[in-house]
């Protein structure tokens, strides 16, 4: 059974840092996409960061020069390192991973169960 889990949010105040993790575990045998998503109250769910087994990054416009991302493939774990964060960051950010697992042929994409980010003063 894959499993996902997220940490490292938290209340921080604005101009401040947090750093997610989020590790995998389960029968995994490769991870071609790690990413970090996040949903504010009333909005949709949005790509923040994304990265994949070629080492291949993006992000979204909101978050460029400020919020990195990176993987530890040995470790089956994604990060996401957040600086300058402003109160428009505020959401319930998730992890999410296309991996595939066991004796399965093809890649299934597993969510995180999300972990708060609150900036406010």
């Amino acid at each position: 059974q894959v499993r996902l889990v997220e940490s490292g949010g938290g209340l921080v105040q604005p101009g401040g840092s947090l750093r997610l993790s989020c590790v995998a575990s389960g029968s995994i045998v490769s991870i071609n996409f790690m990413g970090w998503y996040r949903q504010a109250p009333g909005d949709q769910r949005e790509l923040v960061a994304g990265i994949t087994i070629h080492g291949s990054i993006n992000y979204a416009d909101s978050v460029k020069g400020r919020f990195t991302i990176s993987r530890d493939n040995a470790n089956d774990t994604v990060y996401l390192q957040m600086n300058s964060l402003e109160p428009e960051d505020t959401a319930v950010y998730y992890c999410k991973m296309s991996l595939r697992s066991g004796l399965l042929t093809y890649y299934s994409a597993y969510w995180g169960q999300g972990t708060q980010v609150t900036v406010s003063s």
